[in-house]
């Protein structure tokens, strides 16, 4: 039955109304058959040409009502009348009957089905023929498929594994019994009332030959359907082409791998409301699956995670070689996720015990294990509870003394705990973000410990009394609710090295942390053995940590006094590239008075030690931001995350510099990436907003920075990018207050008053304009003042374009960063079409 056909049934105007509408958005037929216009006029129908009614006996099998319609025949309900239990009875149509390749594939479902026996699979109880009707008769099912669960929308990411998972496990039976479906889509899976996923309608099942791929006979694939479905096309290809892998689409030779490529549709559906593969018509469609990527999945719902992205891709990879191969590889990939994001309900679930035959084996070889360590003479022992514990939080050792002078030791010392633990591959480690945020509080470290899902908790003291320093560490296992390890040190201050380096190996060991050389190396680094320059650059990470403009003046000056102390200590100079870098950044010193020290002190840090991420990240941002070396700057930004897959602002940057290239897919990727590493850093959840402003989602862009300002009202950027956002929508009256925020927040900052500005102009209150053009004008006898600053206010005035490319030429003579970002800058829409618009971005020479 075509949606079509069904149209021209229906008599009442609203429901042809409904149903055209229906027609025009070219939907899957199981989206079309649930709608309320299709309902009433299948009800129509079926009054009009019942094939069954209510009280028929078929077999000894008595239909109580009827269920629904698919494209193999209609389905009811029905009571055993042997067994006392009701089950679901699909009947094929009597025109069907008469059509003996129809009667054979119908018999071919039933004995696919008799054949498969799992959970997550209709199972089918009897295939008969009563009267010249055939019909089968299968579990009665009760809750709704799973296409009534989406519903345009995306479901939570824990229904998703749920699912998933169970719909992998059926497939993976079905191919098991060398079943190849070929049709799987949300319509033919069904999610009963205690959410158990059930793969329906074998209609267009194959059996397939004994190979582990097997394929089937190239010309059953261009055999004619009547579809029951507006995107099954007769005449071409078996299936729903908006689920359809290429070959399938193709009309190629399939085997399993046809499934998991329709598997991962239907997971991209889930995760985002919306199909991968869409087209105004069949051909739009297959072109579509042919020769398009999707959209990112994590464009379209910010909050999946990277990892479930990455398994889709997986599955919906073109060339079935290089895709997921099986369904249980899917399911695994689902199972670590899962495992994860939970990881005490996944660890018993996937443990194995020994086989009973070979358990003599692993008890000889533990026997051996132990003489041999007797042998040692206890040098080596059994660490007690055996397995060993994957993640701890460090959090900010207490400053007793309360002393604010000294407060960079506690912070400091915790920082570089959590900083030399991270470099143990086995091991998760709470960023430093997340973790203070628990500073200056009381803390239940069970709680805590539940909190941020880890097994282990870090807890210190710190008391500095001249040049005497006393530490106390405890650590926690979480799980067990037990010390796992205590120690106090009492040392002199220039012991602090020593100390860290004894805690970090205790932790290690308490853990049961097995570390490779290289890790164990990597663990106890000493960058310095001047315990005054060490002392002098964690005072300098301290302030920088701050990112106001003393701050980082202050931390100028405790690096350099480092230095100073140790010449060859290459820590302090990444730290001066990271004052100067932000200095250019927000504008606090012009361009050329910035980043050229910053990239002069980050190639010194790199002379001293090439592995150092924080430095190539500081290269790469300068050849952003100040050198236009589009080429350099990926290199560099590759460069520190591969050294250090974890740092955070380093991804943060590489997609501040995605967005401005245009790549707005890649830097949500880097953007959201950065946030699940550190998902409480004020600076990466800015950066987040940021992306949602130059990519003009502008709503997404005003919920990120919102919820950003929540962890930290004070952080003035936030305020910066959610007054575009507001401006952008437009609601001016917010985004003068944000802007306002902003300025309270960073005093003479030319960037803020330059947005309030260009916020009073386009609200039309010139005087308040004025008043902050006069401002600029003050400030830059002071500061470096963008060029371009006084332009936008005069251009939201009404001034003349002229004054604005003037300043675009200065701001390019200067090279302000700005200038980097005029590809996707919002702010410059008015401007594009200027031929001197396009002439500036031709000299800029971005990447095509």
């Amino acid at each position: 039955m075509s949606a079509a056909f069904l149209q021209t049934c229906v008599t009442s105007d609203r429901v042809r109304r409904e149903v055209a509408s229906l027609l025009a958005n070219e939907r899957t037929a199981e989206h079309l058959l649930e709608s309320p216009a299709l309902e009433v006029a299948a009800g129509m129908m079926a009054k009009e040409n019942p094939i069954l009614s209510a009280g028929h006996i078929l077999g000894h099998y008595q239909i109580t009502s009827r269920l629904g319609k698919g494209g193999m025949g209609e389905v009811y309900r029905a009571k055993d009348q042997k067994l006392g239990r009701y089950v679901a009875i699909k009947i094929l149509p009597e025109e069907f009957a008469k059509d003996a390749g129809r009667v054979a594939r119908f018999q071919r479902e039933a004995k696919l089905l008799a054949s498969l026996n799992h959970p997550n699979i209709c199972t089918i109880y009897d295939v008969d023929e009563h009267e010249g009707q055939h019909f089968i008769a299968m579990e009665l099912l009760e809750g709704k498929t799973l296409n009534q669960h989406i519903l345009g929308k995306p479901l939570p990411t824990e229904k998703i594994l749920d699912l998933g998972i169970q719909i992998a496990d059926g497939l993976d039976a079905a191919h098991s019994e060398r079943i190849i479906h070929r049709d799987i889509k949300p319509g033919n899976i069904f999610i009963t009332k205690r959410g158990q996923a059930k793969i329906l309608d074998f209609g267009l099942a194959k059996p397939a030959s004994a190979r582990r791929y097997a394929a089937e006979p190239k010309s059953d694939m261009a055999t004619t359907e009547t579809a029951p479905d507006q995107l099954t096309s007769p005449g071409a290809a078996i299936g729903t082409v908006a689920f359809m892998s290429p070959e399938q689409a193709l009309g190629q030779e399939l085997d399993a791998r046809t499934d998991l490529f329709s598997f991962g549709v239907v997971l991209y559906e889930m995760s985002t409301g919306v199909l991968p593969f869409q087209g105004t018509t069949s051909a739009a469609t297959f072109d579509s699956i042919l020769h398009k990527a999707p959209a990112a999945p994590v464009r379209i719902n910010p909050d999946l995670p990277i990892v479930m992205e990455q398994i889709i891709n997986k599955a919906l990879e073109k060339d079935r070689n290089l895709r997921c191969q099986t369904a249980s590889e899917i399911r695994a990939d689902l199972l670590r996720m899962k495992r994860s994001s939970d990881p005490g309900r996944m660890a018993a679930a996937e443990a194995t015990p020994a086989k009973p035959a070979r358990r003599w084996l692993l008890y000889a070889a533990l026997a051996v294990a132990l003489i041999a360590l007797a042998g040692i003479g206890g040098y080596l022992y059994l660490p007690r509870g055996g397995e060993a514990i994957d993640s701890i939080a460090v959090l900010p050792f207490i400053n007793v003394g309360g002393d604010p002078d000294t407060e960079y030791l506690s912070d400091g010392i915790s920082e570089n705990l959590i900083n030399s633990l991270t470099q143990v591959s086995n091991l998760r480690v709470v960023p430093r973000s997340t973790a203070f945020r628990y500073k200056g509080k009381e803390v239940d470290s069970q709680k805590v410990g539940k909190d941020l899902g880890v097994r282990s908790i870090l807890m210190g003291r710190i008391v500095q009394r001249g040049n005497d320093l006393n530490v106390q560490a405890e650590l926690v296992d979480v799980a067990k609710e037990s010390q796992l390890w205590g120690a106090q040190y009492n040392r002199k201050l220039a012991d602090i090295l020593t100390v860290q380096e004894e805690i970090a190996t205790e932790i290690s060991d308490k853990l049961r942390l097995r570390l490779t050389g290289a890790e164990q190396k990597r663990l106890n680094k000493r960058y310095t053995e001047n315990a005054e320059a060490y002392k002098l650059y964690i005072k300098g990470r301290h302030y920088w940590n701050q990112r106001t403009a003393e701050g980082l003046k202050k931390g100028i000056q405790f690096f350099n006094q480092a230095i100073e102390q140790d010449p060859d200590f290459a820590l302090p100079y990444a730290g001066l590239a990271d004052c100067y870098n932000m200095f250019g950044v927000f504008s606090f010193l012009a361009p050329r008075d910035s980043f050229p020290v910053a990239k002069a002190k980050a190639r010194k840090a790199l002379e001293l030690d090439e592995n150092l991420a924080g430095a190539h990240a500081t290269l790469a941002y300068v050849a952003f931001l100040y050198d236009w070396d589009w080429l350099e700057a990926e290199k560099e930004f590759k460069r520190a995350i591969a050294l250090d897959p974890n740092y955070a602002i380093a991804r943060s940057w590489y997609g501040f510099y995605l967005d401005a290239m245009g790549r707005h897919d890649d830097s949500l990727r880097e953007n959201l990436l950065a946030r699940e590493i550190e998902p409480d850093s004020i600076v990466v959840n800015t950066m987040l907003g940021q992306h949602y402003y130059f990519a003009r989602q502008y709503e997404l862009a005003a919920k990120q920075l919102t919820t950003t300002l929540e962890m930290d009202p004070n952080f003035a950027n936030a305020h910066f990018f959610l007054g575009f956002a507001y401006f952008m929508e437009p609601t001016l009256g917010n985004a003068v207050a944000e802007f306002q925020k902003a300025l309270a927040i960073e005093q003479g900052g030319s960037r803020y008053l330059t947005a309030l500005g260009i916020a009073y102009a386009a609200a039309g209150n010139r005087s308040e304009a004025s008043k902050i053009l006069d401002e600029l004008q003050d400030l830059a006898k002071l500061r470096y003042v963008p060029p371009d600053s006084r332009a936008y206010i005069l251009s939201f005035m009404g001034a003349k374009k002229e004054e604005l490319f003037e300043a675009y030429e200065r701001v390019y003579e200067d090279r302000f960063q700005n200038i980097c970002y005029l590809k996707v800058n919002p702010l410059c829409d008015p401007y594009r079409s200027d031929p001197r618009f396009q002439a500036l971005l031709e000299k800029m020479r971005f990447p095509k």
